[in-house]
């Protein structure tokens, strides 16, 4: 879980939080998820590969305002090698504020497409592991 608090220049003129943020924070989310499975984005950009996003789909369900804490749970919720899709569950005080996901690409240097099996095993290991546990 990663939580952070809603600052003053992410609202609007209504005070609620803008719409655009959340991707945002699901960045701030998924960066601190690679740190905490112990597979940081550093490390793998500095082994040659990159994950780039290739959508993002957000499911607005209840506004949150300046201040607030938010609550952003992460899981992998696919993995085929290629693709990765991540869910994110944002909360506010135990409701439900948003519903996202993102699905990530792996390349490398040259922008070609890796083969995380073979390129990075102990990366797929880790995700895998956490699909198993999450019952998938």
């Amino acid at each position: 879980m990663y939580t952070r608090r809603v600052q003053y220049y992410e609202t609007d003129m209504m005070g609620i939080a803008h719409h655009a943020n959340y991707v945002h924070w699901m960045e701030e989310a998924r960066i601190d998820f690679m740190d905490q499975i112990g597979y940081p984005y550093r490390r793998m950009e500095a082994e040659g590969v990159m994950s780039p996003v290739r959508a993002v789909s957000i499911q607005y369900k209840k506004p949150c305002t300046f201040g607030d804490e938010i609550a952003i749970f992460v899981s992998v919720e696919a993995f085929n090698g290629v693709v990765m899709t991540i869910r994110y569950e944002m909360t506010n005080e135990d409701s439900l504020i948003c519903e996202a996901r993102s699905e990530h690409v792996f390349v490398n240097r040259e922008g070609r497409l890796v083969r995380m099996k073979r390129d990075m095993p102990e990366f797929c290991d880790i995700i895998e592991g956490l699909l198993k546990s999450d019952g998938h």
